[in-house]
C-alpha cells in the first residue's frame, strides 16, 4: 500500500526538478559619433540578431521616438535629434531577454556645428550589462525557502498520519 503512494511522489519530485536554467544576460554597447551605434549581444558573445529596439527621447520618455531591429550582427544605428539634449533611453529585447541603456546626448550649438565629439577625445564607448540571470532577490529566496519547508512539513504530516 505504501509503494502505491511512494511511486507518484518520486515521479512528481523528479518532474519538478529543474536543472540549470538557460537564460542569457545581455550586454549593450554604444559609441557616439555623428550617429549612435548600438551593439547588442548575449553575455555568451552571441549577437542579438533581429532584436527589437525602441528609442525614447528625453522630452517624452513614455512614447517611442523610433522603433527598429538590430541587424544579423546585433547592430543598430540611429541619429538622435540634437535639439533634444538629455538622456536618451534605448531598449533592446529579444525572446524575453533584453536591457535598457541610457545614453547622454549633448545639444548641438552654433559653435559646435558638427554633432560629433570633440577631436581631442576618441568616440565614447559605454557598456550596460543586465544583472546575472542566476541572481535571486531576497523575496524570491524567502519564497523558495518557505515553499521547501512547507513541502517537508506536509510530507512529514502525511506519513505521520498513516502510522496510526
Amino acid at each position: 500500500m505504501k509503494s502505491k503512494f511512494i511511486f507518484p511522489l518520486v515521479l512528481l519530485s523528479l518532474l519538478g526538478w529543474q536543472g540549470r536554467t538557460l537564460a542569457h544576460g545581455v550586454s549593450i554597447n554604444y559609441a557616439i559619433t555623428q550617429a549612435i551605434a548600438i551593439q547588442a549581444a548575449y553575455d555568451t558573445g552571441e549577437p542579438m540578431a533581429k532584436a527589437q529596439v525602441i528609442v525614447y527621447a528625453p522630452d517624452n520618455p513614455s512614447t517611442p521616438w523610433q522603433k527598429g531591429m538590430t541587424d544579423e550582427k546585433g547592430k543598430f544605428i540611429f541619429i538622435p535629434d540634437r535639439a533634444k539634449a538629455g538622456n536618451w533611453e534605448v531598449t533592446v529585447r529579444q525572446a524575453g531577454h533584453g536591457d535598457v541603456i541610457v545614453i547622454p546626448v549633448e545639444s548641438q550649438t552654433a559653435s559646435n556645428a558638427s554633432p560629433t565629439l570633440p577631436t581631442s577625445k576618441p568616440p565614447e564607448t559605454k557598456q550596460a550589462t543586465s544583472s546575472s540571470p542566476g541572481t535571486l532577490t531576497p523575496l524570491q529566496k524567502g519564497l523558495m525557502s518557505g515553499s521547501v519547508i512547507w513541502g517537508f512539513v506536509g510530507t512529514a504530516l502525511f506519513f505521520a498520519r498513516r502510522k496510526k
